[in-house]
């Protein structure tokens, strides 16, 4: 609704302008003033009062003399504050609003003509996910979901780096070590925490041994780099062997999440298929090529990046770089639009890649990078070779166990009373709990760091995952209690709290639509506070069940929507919407 009413207001402020002579490429919209009851505004008259040699108020007041709505269908006048020109909704806005929020896929929007790759994660298939990586699965799970729910066909991807140093030194130290040379079998019984034991024994070999035993054990680990390089199919089995044993682990983790891939594209393959030696040849071809300090090379200074791209070595093996341009326009192919999320320090191979990506003739719009900071905590940097930091495991348990604590003490005296079992208590803690830590996350910019503290990704009050939950919970607790069907006999509410909520609700689709133009979910994690808040002065003001007639009718309908668009922008980030809390 707010999409068509604000058509609507550009093109009879567009046909305003061109009837009073003026031009309308100054034309824009801001969001009205918090005090005023309308749904978009604009402030051009501020800008042309220059040009008329008038006063803004006065500039205004003209163009909304000049605006002819008796064809509007959701505009009922336009008011002028200053320079602004409000646009007061008309009655069959809220109405309109009522009845499409009640139905389950409000907020979904028509399909769009446009494949989208989304990449994210990525992480390198050494070991558990600890926290600091943590962000780039949720932003990245979210991005897809928001894309899905604007319309676009999207597959999700994860890029397998099974192709680099660090996959060979594993795998050497796989085949060279015994249970007896590792550490202590980690407590937490999964894949991928038993087998980093082998990666951290085979970095500290290389750190702590002789200077013989070290270039015995490097001239292993460039054995098995040669091997990938030349395609060697049993080379390529012993690294896969470690590979997918840690990725499924790896898997587990990110499920809790809830962070699902549709495929997993490893590395070799673009090594396998002869396409990173065609980058390579086209790589060298180019002017920006040069081969210094035994490796070829691009200069990219004229480009605005400042430090060169090594691209092959002077051993013959590509790097991590190489083949990613060879998978970048893999997907170019197969996508129409590809959207890769990457971490801060990620920012120069970034660079690096569109500019060699365009130079080899790739129209790198197709291509959107989401640069995240890391999530860092108290203590410092965190390393999975050195076996520092904090699992993401770990702090899903602990979100889950707090969350626990924190619902069975807010648990009502109906909710006892019904008995609530341990399984349904056990399986709200999971929704609350992970949805804490999720929502704490993808509820920020991305590019601004977090410090990841317990008590405020738990926290059970406002800016938080559980406060827009409870909402939800408690819209469920009304409508259990209602009998009669939730949608007939609508009409515009007239309590302001009522008028507020609805204009919000009205919002949704817009916020999806805008969120998903700028890879922004946090923008839905904003929009749900501003509803969740709504939602309580209107549960504040406006008794639901005790009310009948028109009123009840409309009321139950306002409950229903946000029941739905809580679901649904919950789900966009990824969050749960616990029917009980």
């Amino acid at each position: 609704m707010l999409r068509q009413a604000r058509d609507e207001f550009v093109q009879l402020l567009t046909e305003a302008l061109e009837t009073t002579g003026w031009s309308t490429d100054s034309l824009a919209l801001e969001e009205p003033p918090e005090d005023v009851d309308a749904i978009v505004a604009s402030s051009i008259a501020f800008r042309l009062a220059s040009e008329a040699q008038r006063p803004p108020p006065a500039v205004a007041a003209e163009l909304a003399d000049a605006m002819e709505l008796e064809g509007a269908t959701y505009l009922s006048r336009v008011e002028t504050a200053g320079p602004y020109l409000n646009a007061i909704p008309a009655d069959i806005y809220f109405r309109d609003t009522l009845q499409a929020a009640i139905e389950a896929d409000f907020g979904q929007l028509p399909k769009q003509d446009e494949t989208v790759v989304v990449e994210h994660t990525s992480a390198n298939p050494t070991g558990p996910i600890h926290v600091g990586r943590a962000r780039n699965p949720i932003i990245g799970d979210a991005i897809a979901r928001l894309l899905i729910a604007a319309g676009y066909e999207v597959d999700i991807h994860y890029y397998v780096n099974d192709a680099g140093r660090q996959m060979a030194v594993f795998t050497w130290a796989y085949e060279t070590f015994d249970e007896n040379d590792l550490a202590e079998p980690p407590s937490r019984d999964r894949i991928e925490y038993d087998l980093v034991r082998y990666y951290r024994k085979g970095n500290s070999f290389l750190e702590e041994a002789s200077s013989d035993e070290v270039g015995e054990a490097e001239a292993e680990i460039e054995a098995i780099m040669q091997g990938l390089e030349a395609g060697d199919e049993e080379t390529y089995k012993r690294v896969s062997e470690v590979t997918d044993q840690v990725l499924e682990g790896m898997k587990a983790c990110l499920a809790r999440l809830p962070a699902t891939f549709d495929t997993f594209i490893k590395e070799t393959n673009f090594m396998l298929d002869g396409s990173t030696d065609g980058v390579v040849s086209r790589l060298q071809a180019l002017e920006e090529a040069v081969f210094e300090d035994d490796a070829w090379q691009l200069e990219l200074e004229d480009h605005g990046i400042d430090k060169r791209l090594v691209f092959l070595r002077s051993d013959g093996t590509s790097l991590y770089p190489t083949r990613d341009i060879a998978h970048h326009e893999w997907k170019f192919e197969q996508y129409d639009r590809a959207v890769t999320v990457l971490g801060e320090d990620h920012k120069l191979q970034a660079d690096q890649l569109r500019t060699a990506l365009s130079l080899l003739g790739n129209d790198t719009s197709q291509l959107q990078q989401v640069l995240y900071s890391y999530v860092n905590l108290a203590e410092g940097r965190m390393s999975t070779r050195r076996g520092t930091g904090v699992d993401l495991d770990d702090l899903l348990d602990e979100a889950i166990e707090r969350a626990r604590s924190e619902v069975e003490r807010r648990m009502d005296d109906r909710i006892r009373d019904d008995g609530l079992d341990e399984e349904t208590v056990e399986q709200i803690a999971n929704i609350v709990g992970i949805g804490a830590v999720r929502y704490d996350i993808v509820s920020k910019q991305p590019t601004k760091p977090i410090t990841f503290e317990w008590e405020h990704a738990l926290d059970f009050e406002a800016q938080s995952a559980p406060f827009v939950q409870y909402v939800h919970a408690r819209c469920c607790g009304i409508l259990d209690r209602v009998e009669e069907p939730v949608g007939d006999d609508l009409s515009a509410p007239s309590h302001p709290t009522e008028r507020a909520l609805c204009e919000l609700l009205a919002m949704y689709p817009y916020v999806v639509e805008e969120a998903a133009k700028e890879l922004a979910p946090h923008r839905v994690a904003s929009y749900l506070q501003d509803l969740a808040d709504a939602f309580n002065a209107f549960y504040r003001d406006c008794p639901v069940l005790d009310s009948s007639g028109e009123v009840r009718a409309n009321r139950l309908a306002l409950v229903r929507g946000t029941q739905t668009v809580v679901a649904n922008g919950l789900d966009v980030l990824g969050v749960g919407a616990p029917e009980v809390m």
